[in-house]
């Protein structure tokens, strides 16, 4: 289970990481109006930034909830390595005396 969370933690970690990248920032569209930017995308002028937005919000909320059980499965593998480390407390055999 840990392995399967953790691989997809990394993957939503990609993902978002490149969806951050590919938006624009908000001083972007002052660029655009001199031409160096181009305001007819595949989405449209504010298509695209509905679409990345709520694509990297849930993304954003999929870390999260990763990150989370992670740290939720790391707190259970401590609490059970400490259990394990403790020597059980048993008496010692009571000696026979003749």
């Amino acid at each position: 289970m840990f392995t399967v969370i953790l691989a997809i933690h990394i993957i939503v970690a990609i993902v978002m990481s490149g969806l951050i990248l590919i938006q624009h920032g908000k001083g972007a569209d002052a660029g655009a109006s001199f031409g160096s930017g181009a305001a007819g995308t595949v989405f449209g002028a504010s298509g695209s930034a509905n679409f990345l937005t709520r694509a990297t919000a849930i993304l954003a909320t999929i870390f999260f909830i990763t990150s989370l059980a992670l740290a939720y499965h790391a707190q259970k593998q401590a609490q059970d390595q400490l259990r394990l480390d403790v020597p059980a407390t048993t008496s010692a055999p009571a000696q026979k005396t003749h």
